[in-house]
């Protein structure tokens, strides 16, 4: 019988031609046509996706930006007493390196974005977990996270102020709250997002809770929890402009409200060319550690 296999899908392509000869015409039209959409579902397959990405790609907004802001200011469009040029701001950050000014106030604003930060990711993750993997916990800390989230944390500051001072501690912590609060909606969506039939797939294994939180809960929940932490980084800059207007003696922030009130629109411009380095680099150090964590997934951005 093995030998015969051979003929057998030999006279395959001989049978089929002699069937589709004998159909009438409209059915060989329609084996034709059928063919032919095969034939360039599988050949001229069209690209959907956005297409390969290229490494150093996403500056190249940042540089059209910084190209015509220098088209307008050489072309006398831009008045230099409102919008300093790049030359002039470039000139300005310069000094300000060479007097150290520049990396003492950068230097206290990592420390408070890093601290309001850490305190943030953790409160946001712990508090999703809480309330994601128990309905106690769901019931008792949903609702007052929602209702913060209606909240602005800068609406906060009058209160912190009353309870907390105008020193590093209510600086910092009103920096967590904001971040803690976008932590935990992202996380708290990709857990409660999970599909049941991973939950019930574990039951049927036994797993113990420990296992099911390591091979279930973790992974499930890790790409909503990326998505939360880009944009707890951006919200711990936002708070700390703001905060650093509010009694202190350094800072971006702190630098930037003086250069308001001298009328310096060049110092003004570094210190926000300064937060968006800050968070452009940011963004991509933790884009880098998702894809690097989440490398078993396939997608558009890949």
């Amino acid at each position: 019988m093995t030998d015969l296999l051979p003929q057998a899908r030999a006279a395959e392509p001989a049978a089929k031609d002699r069937t589709q000869a004998a159909a009438p015409a409209p059915a060989r039209r329609a084996v034709t046509g059928t063919r032919r959409t095969a034939t360039s579902a599988t050949g001229t397959r069209r690209r959907l996706g956005p297409g390969r990405a290229i490494p150093f790609a996403r500056l190249t907004g940042p540089a059209l930006v910084v190209l015509i802001w220098w088209a307008a200011s050489a072309s006398g469009y831009l008045d230099p007493r409102i919008l300093s040029g790049p030359g002039t701001v470039a000139s300005t950050a310069a000094d300000l390196i060479r007097s150290g000014r520049l990396q003492s106030n950068v230097a206290v604003s990592l420390q408070r974005a890093g601290f309001g930060l850490l305190f943030g990711v953790l409160a946001g993750v712990l508090l999703a977990v809480a309330a994601g993997l128990s309905r106690v916990g769901e019931y008792l800390l949903d609702g007052t996270l929602q209702v913060k989230r209606a909240i602005p944390s800068l609406a906060l500051l009058p209160l912190m102020i009353l309870w907390l001072g105008i020193g590093e501690q209510m600086k910092i912590t009103v920096i967590a709250l904001g971040v803690a609060v976008v932590v935990y909606i992202n996380t708290y969506a990709s857990l409660t997002g999970i599909d049941r039939r991973y939950v019930e797939l574990g039951e049927s294994l036994d797993l113990t809770r420990v296992q099911f939180i390591r091979k279930v809960v973790i992974p499930g929940a890790l790409p909503g929890f990326f998505v939360g932490l880009r944009l707890a980084v951006t919200a711990s800059w936002l708070g700390l402009v703001v905060v650093e207007q509010i009694n202190a003696t350094k800072g971006l922030g702190y630098m930037m409200f003086q250069a308001q009130l001298y009328a310096q629109s060049d110092v003004i411009i570094v210190g926000l060319v300064v937060y968006g380095i800050f968070g452009f680099v940011s963004d991509a150090i933790v884009r880098a550690a998702e894809r690097r964590v989440l490398s078993w997934r396939r997608t558009l951005a890949d």
